[in-house]
Parts: C-alpha cells; structure tokens; sequence
C-alpha cells in the first residue's frame, strides 16, 4: 500500500511539473529593451577606455560622465545615458539612469 502511494504522489508531482509554464522568449527581448530606453547598449565599446575618450563624440540625448569618487543628484532618469569612472580614470560602465 506505501508503494502505490509513493507512486501515486510521484506520478502527480511529474503531471503537475509538466503543466508549467516557460517564459516566451519575446519577454526576455522586451526586458532588454525596456532596461535600453537610453540606447547604452550602443556606447559599450567606451567601457575600459579613458573618460576623455567621450570628448568631442556627439551623443543625442541627456548624458551624465560621473568621475570616480563624484557626488551625483540620485534623480532617476531612464533616459539619461550614465559614463561612470573608476580611480583610474577609466569608464567601468555605461547605463540609463
């Protein structure tokens, strides 16, 4: 009787695990663009370079190069592009906000 409850219970957890749903993948792309609304993606070839690279490239939009160490307004903004520096002088990451 034990066997036939084990199997009974294992074959409804397998039935129940196969009526789950995935996500689509369209979600996941509209994710990615959503996070995108500054257009970052297209400025990530800066990441590693010097912050004076960014001088003299002309970038529609609002944009923010926040040095190392910088205060900052903590105003959120999704389209504003954000070139942030490390110690180095180097761009460590570009991103909306």
């Amino acid at each position: 009787m034990k066997f036939y409850g084990k199997t009974l219970l294992l074959t409804a957890l397998l039935a129940l695990s196969a009526c789950s749903s995935s996500p689509e993948q369209g979600a996941g792309a509209q994710m990615a663009d959503a996070d995108d609304t500054c257009g970052a993606s297209q400025y990530q070839n800066f990441v590693g370079k010097p912050m004076t690279s960014l001088e003299g490239v002309r970038i529609d939009g609002k944009v923010r190069a926040i040095p190392y160490n910088s205060a900052v307004t903590m105003d959120f903004n999704l389209r504003r592009l954000n070139f942030l520096g490390d110690s180095d002088d180097k761009i460590i990451r570009v991103y909306c906000g």
